[in-house]
C-alpha cells in the first residue's frame, strides 16, 4: 500500500478524546497519557501524528502546547499539529513546542493574506491547509462557523503561493466510522495534482484504505476506528510501504 497512514490524537484538558461529528458534548476519553498512545504508533511503524488542539480551537490559542512539547520530546514521530493558530506568534510557539508542521484553517479564510505569508516564510512543507467541509462548505472556529467557500476554491486560493498539503476533513463522517468519500477525495486530488489532498473523516475499515490507496490518494488520517479496534496497530504496520 502507497497510502501513508497517519494516525490522529485529538486534545481536551490533554487528554486523548475523539468526537462525534466535532460535537464537543459528544466526547469519548480514550486515556489520561497520550504519550503511551504516541509510542505505541511509533513501535507499529508509524512515521507521522496528526494532533488536534480541540481546546486551542475553541479558545483561538493554542491551549496544549506542554503536551506537543511532551511528546515531541520523547518520539521520533513527526508531528503535525493544528487547533487555535491564528497569529504568527501562536505558530511559532508550535514549531517551538516541537511540531514539524502546522495546520491553519480559520486564518486561511479570514485572514488569506497572512496565510500566504506564512506560506512565504516558512515553506509548504511545513505549512497545511485544514479544509473542513460541512454539506460541501467550509466550516470554521472549530467547526462553529460556515462559511460559502468550498474546498476547490480554498485550496485554489493558494496553490500559487506554494501550497503543498490540504487536510480535508468531511465533518458529517468524522467519528462515524461511516467510511470516507473516496469519489470526492479522488476528483479533488485530480484537480490539484501538485497538492496531496489528505483524507480525514469516516475511515472505519482497512478495506477503505485500500480503497483510497486505489483511488490514488497519497494520505489519510485514521482516527475512531483505530482507537476502538477495528483497524488495529498490526494491521497498520503490515499496510506500510516495504513491509
Amino acid at each position: 500500500m502507497n497510502i501513508e497512514i497517519i494516525p490522529a490524537m485529538d486534545l481536551i484538558d490533554g487528554a486523548c478524546v475523539r468526537l462525534a461529528q466535532g460535537d464537543y458534548d459528544r466526547r469519548t476519553t480514550y486515556g489520561r497519557d497520550p504519550l503511551d498512545t504516541v509510542l505505541r504508533f511509533e513501535a507499529a511503524g508509524l512515521r507521522r501524528l496528526h494532533m488536534v488542539d480541540l481546546d486551542g480551537a475553541r479558545t483561538q490559542r493554542p491551549a496544549n502546547l506542554k503536551v506537543l512539547e511532551r511528546i515531541a520530546a520523547r518520539t521520533r514521530l513527526e508531528i503535525q499539529y493544528g487547533g487555535g493558530i491564528k497569529s504568527r506568534t501562536a505558530l511559532c510557539d508550535v514549531f517551538s513546542a516541537g511540531a514539524r508542521r502546522a495546520v491553519c484553517g480559520s486564518v486561511a479564510v479570514r485572514e488569506p493574506d497572512c496565510l500566504a505569508a506564512w506560506l512565504a516564510e516558512f515553506g509548504g512543507e511545513r505549512l497545511i491547509l485544514g479544509a473542513d467541509l460541512r454539506d460541501g462548505r467550509i466550516a470554521i472556529a472549530g467547526w462553529s462557523e460556515e462559511t460559502p467557500l468550498g474546498a476547490a476554491e480554498l485550496i485554489g486560493r493558494f496553490r500559487k503561493q506554494g501550497l503543498q498539503q490540504v487536510i480535508c476533513t468531511d465533518i458529517a463522517r468524522d467519528g462515524m466510522l461511516c467510511g470516507p468519500a473516496t469519489s470526492f477525495y479522488a476528483a479533488l486530488q485530480a484537480e490539484f495534482p501538485d497538492v496531496e489532498i489528505t483524507v480525514s473523516g469516516g475511515i472505519a475499515t482497512l478495506g477503505d484504505l485500500t480503497a483510497l490507496d486505489r483511488a490514488g490518494l497519497r494520505s489519510v488520517i485514521v482516527g475512531k476506528a483505530l482507537y476502538e479496534g477495528r483497524i488495529t496497530l498490526e494491521d497498520l504496520g503490515r499496510c506500510l510501504p516495504n513491509e
